[in-house]
């Protein structure tokens, strides 16, 4: 008899781990509710500080814990607590000790049960010092590990917040089935994306349990990555944890300062997070004894609005906005133990003159330096100038191109690489590395520059090495190269809901790009939202000279030489960007940056959902600025008419590959020039010679076979549309939803392709729509709905909407197809009920299959039953559906203040709020809207379930809506 070979089933894969933990220091104790929880952390919280306490005493320590959100509560976990003591006096206690990290109390336990909207019981929980710092969610083998990321996110809106709210104070969640393991910091609003596996020091993965718990959850290292590795990000109120790659960058250098002289460089590929690695470590060095200054250096074009505002939260005072150099010397002489400066400023402070005789006092400190972005800034007289200046200094650069002899520029030192001027490479965390673990995305690199020699437009020919300037900026080539931009834009964007970047090789060919899409915009043929920015002087012409990019400053003084033309032709650029966004820029220096950052802004802030689509700029044209140092995860499509090479290109083509969600799938780059030789060189250089097919996606046609493939899957499940409503368990629905998912990931980087059409596919657009609209069927069905959590091996499944939401498909789209309806049939009133259905079908179809128009569709349908028949022209459209909605939505505002005893002003502050912020309504918010405040152990409930349905009031009555 051949034994059946059995799956380890959740159970026993949580029995195992709790057994392992015991081994890495744990001890086991039980606790089954938040009152055994309660009673767990007084224990820990005497033994840990050292004292006891009265069971009022106790009290007001609950009381202070159950106040704020994540964030805030962070913040306690790292603090001391003044606790007032029955007799008067007060006493100083913690929760945990942040400065020698493995001094804490430390326990596992396990299916501890909350009672929120839901009861919930959570798997393994690791508690420092009776508090949940550590939550552990685990799914048997063979499921999808994000099933257990689904199931957190479900814990934080139905529990995690539940009765005193312990169970916000976890910093550090870990999901699992076994097989792979991951972790991530308690941040609600990431994405699975945003999940890391950890590694150990040559970046090889640990993803099985035992060997991911024996590495990461041993009980000093996850209290080290607590205390010192995770990142209170004030400018976003969010908790950040390092990656391994940034941990062991960091260790290294803090070695390399306590044991040592050396310098050294972290090597850690673009989009990698390098900033807040070198911050870290500068961090926990200024701490060290005998060092008496750490200096963090940045180009000034790094130094931007939410740059300055977070380090100067890191330590107060360490970054002066200001171009004034004095404040720089000041803070030398005074004791601010992290200075934040710029390369300018630091050069200008250490250089001959005003400043000499008050710098040379201080020149003989131990001074350990950490360049950002260190490629960019270091191979000029400024190091020398250093390096002469502070004898006793040390110095870190991070980088994601390094200099190598084959991509080093010639200057009068010669020849320099990264290693001349910094020593050995302390860690290494490539491009394919970073690809590997997800980290940063692929690039899809299109190559549509083609050249007719007879007249510089169109033909079959593919442009080879002609450099000639004459023909790059021939205004027709321009032309030519913006008609197919205009064509594909929504392709490569998503609907643009991503930006793009257009770089193109010197100033006067961007002038020459911007006049030709204003132009075709005025002459109706795009939409687009064009900006640009460069700096201006003689001597643009010459900066794609070598195809690496040149450092850029925008901390600028009068230009040497101003070129007239260039400066004015920015004024006007400008002056269209304050026209569309209602600004009040200039080229003036102040103004000049001012803009500058705007722009910086502009971008970078369309990843909060806060952000105003009306703030949205699609293209930002740019010679060498933003190709830099520049991070914006809405940035997704680069197009390229310049001449790129070795860390230049990678620079550039790294704007596009920064990680988001689902939806943004790679870095579309689009090259408007044969570069296919200087890609492959610098990918070569960067990773090595077989890494193509590891840092550049597919071609369209092997993601076609792809598609076809899984549309044959899909149908050897289910034939027909109409089948899936005849699925006789929940597992042949199960196995439904992950092929049609397979789908429509397939088609998300299929429809960014310029040659899409689904005339390549073995399915239609209607067949997709139709089986679109049966996966939404289903996706409904497993939402919660009721008293009692449903119990469904789908309901952790992600359906992954964002995939397959249209932007431009909203209720002014709707309205416009009414609106052509009426206008087309003259007799639209006096047609019989059956052709009025087959009439409004079309309609009716898009409220089934678009994602958006769901929580609308008894809306749309009760308008267009009603109000239709009384409408007799396409323009009346929009009006009467105006009057219906402000009627239908007061109504549905009134019902909810009746049905939860709310105060009608409060409740409309703070729909106003969460609109003007994005951020979920605060308790306490919530709390002064209602009449009767709740009792104190059903506070939370009625809380969570009031915002419930104001989010779901503003989500039904004002997301989607379209028009301006």
């Amino acid at each position: 008899m051949i034994a059946t070979l059995k799956t380890q089933s959740e159970a026993q894969l949580e029995e195992n781990l709790i057994e392992r933990l015991g081994g890495l220091g744990y001890k086991r104790v039980t606790i089954p509710d938040e009152a055994a929880l309660l009673s767990n952390l007084k224990t820990q919280l005497e033994k840990f500080n050292k004292t006891t306490f009265t069971p009022s005493e106790f009290d007001r320590i609950v009381n202070h814990l159950d106040q704020g959100n994540v964030f805030d509560r962070a913040g306690k976990l790292r603090d001391w607590y003044n606790l007032r003591r029955d007799d008067g006096m007060s006493d100083y206690i913690r929760f945990m000790n942040t400065e020698h990290w493995c001094r804490n109390e430390y326990q596992v336990t396990n299916q501890i049960s909350m009672e929120g909207n839901f009861k919930t019981r959570y798997d393994v929980t690791l508690l420092i010092n009776g508090l949940p710092l550590v939550q552990i969610e685990l799914k048997r083998r063979g499921l999808e590990l994000k099933e257990a990321f689904n199931q957190i996110n479900r814990y934080h809106r139905h529990s995690f917040w539940a009765e005193t709210g312990l169970f916000q104070y976890v910093q550090i969640f870990v999901i699992s089935n076994g097989v792979n393991s991951k972790y991530y910091a308690n941040n609600r609003v990431q994405s699975f994306k945003q999940t890391f596996y950890w590694a150990d020091e040559s970046n090889a993965i640990i993803t099985q349990l035992d060997k991911f718990a024996d590495a990461f959850l041993e009980k000093c290292h996850v209290s080290k990555m607590i205390a010192k590795y995770t990142v209170l990000h004030q400018s976003d109120q969010i908790l950040m944890v390092l990656r391994p790659y940034q941990y062991y960058a960091a260790e290294r250098i803090i070695d390399k300062v306590k044991n040592s002289n050396d310098n050294g460089y972290i090597w850690h590929t673009t989009g990698s997070g390098k900033t807040l690695t070198s911050f870290k470590a500068a961090q926990v060095i200024m701490d060290l004894p005998k060092v008496d200054k750490v200096i963090f250096v940045v180009d000034r074009a790094d130094l931007d609005y939410q740059t300055t505002k977070e380090f100067n939260h890191f330590s107060d005072g360490s970054v002066d906005g200001t171009d004034n150099t004095r404040a720089l010397v000041k803070q030398f002489s005074d004791d601010t133990p992290l200075i934040v400066t710029t390369i300018q400023k630091l050069n200008t402070a250490i250089s001959p003159g005003r400043y000499q005789t008050a710098m040379e006092a201080m020149s003989d400190q131990r001074v350990v330096f950490i360049f950002d972005e260190c490629h960019r800034s270091q191979f000029g007289d400024t190091h020398k100038r250093i390096v002469d200046f502070f004898p006793h200094h040390q110095m870190f650069g991070f980088t994601g191109t390094p200099i190598f002899k084959e991509n080093a520029g010639k200057n009068k030192h010669g020849k320099r690489t990264t290693k001349m001027l910094f020593g050995h490479c302390l860690h290494k965390y490539v491009i394919t590395d970073a690809i590997r673990d997800q980290n940063v995305l692929k690039f899809a690199v299109e190559y549509w520059g083609r050249l007719d020699l007879r007249d510089g437009l169109g033909g079959e020919e593919k442009v080879t090495a002609i450099d000639l300037k004459e023909f790059w900026e021939n205004e027709d080539r321009i032309s030519h190269n913006i008609d197919w931009l205009i064509e594909n834009h929504r392709k490569k964007t998503h609907d643009k809901q991503f930006s793009a970047m257009l770089c193109v090789g010197s100033v006067n060919m961007l002038i020459k790009y911007y006049d030709a899409f204003k132009t075709k915009k005025e002459a109706g043929e795009h939409d687009l939202r064009v900006g640009a920015i460069y700096t201006y002087g003689t001597n643009e012409d010459d900066l794609d000279a070598d195809g690496l990019l040149d450092d850029i400053s925008t901390d600028l003084g009068p230009p040497q030489s101003v070129n007239k033309h260039t400066r004015d032709k920015l004024e006007e650029i400008i002056a269209d960007y304050n026209a569309m966004y209602r600004t009040k820029f200039s080229t003036q220096n102040k103004q000049f940056y001012a803009y500058y950052k705007d722009l910086s802004k502009r971008m970078k802030d369309r990843e909060k959902k806060s952000f105003k689509d009306a703030d949205r700029l699609d293209i930002l044209l740019v010679v060498n600025m933003f190709l830099t140092g520049f991070d914006a995860k809405m940035v997704n499509t680069l197009y390229v008419d310049k001449r790129l090479r070795y860390h230049g290109l990678i620079q550039a083509y790294s704007r596009t590959n920064r990680i988001i969600s689902e939806r943004k799938s790679q870095g579309n780059i689009v090259v408007f020039r044969n570069l296919k030789d200087e890609t492959d060189e610098a990918i070569t250089l960067f990773s090595n010679i077989n890494a193509k097919e590891d840092i550049i996606i597919e071609p369209y046609r092997v993601h076609v076979d792809k598609f076809n493939a899984a549309v044959e899957i899909l149908l050897s499940i289910v034939a027909t549309p109409d089948g899936v409503n005849t699925l006789p368990s929940e597992v042949e629905r199960l196995e439904f939803i992950k092929a049609f998912r397979a789908l429509i990931r397939i088609r998300n980087v299929l429809m960014t392709f310029s040659e899409f059409t689904y005339d390549d596919l073995k399915m239609s657009a209607q067949r997709f729509e139709d089986f679109k609209s049966k996966y939404l069927d289903l996706y409904e069905e497993t939402r919660f709905d009721g008293e009692d959590e449903k119990s469904s091996i789908i309901d952790d499944v992600d359906f992954e909407l964002e995939l397959i939401q249209r932007d431009e498909i909203n209720v002014a789209y709707i309205l416009e197809l009414l609106g052509k309806i009426v206008d087309d049939d003259e007799d639209y009133k006096a047609m019989s009920d059956e052709d009025k259905a087959d009439t409004m079908k079309s309609v009716l179809k898009m409220l089934e299959t678009e994602v958006q128009l769901r929580s609308k569709r008894d809306l749309i349908e009760k308008f267009i039953e009603d109000q239709m028949p009384k409408i007799n022209s396409g323009d009346q459209i929009q009006t009467a559906f105006n009057d219906f909605w402000d009627q239908e939505k007061t109504a549905a505002f009134n019902d909810l203040c009746v049905e939860e005893g709310l105060e009608q002003a409060q409740v409309a502050r703070v729909i106003h709020d969460y609109q003007f912020t994005g951020r979920k309504p605060l308790r306490e918010s919530v709390v002064g809207a209602m009449q009767t405040k709740p009792k104190i152990l059903e506070r939370k409930t009625v809380i969570e379930r009031v915002t419930d349905k104001i989010l779901k009031l503003v989500r039904t009555f004002e997301d989607d809506i379209g028009g301006e």
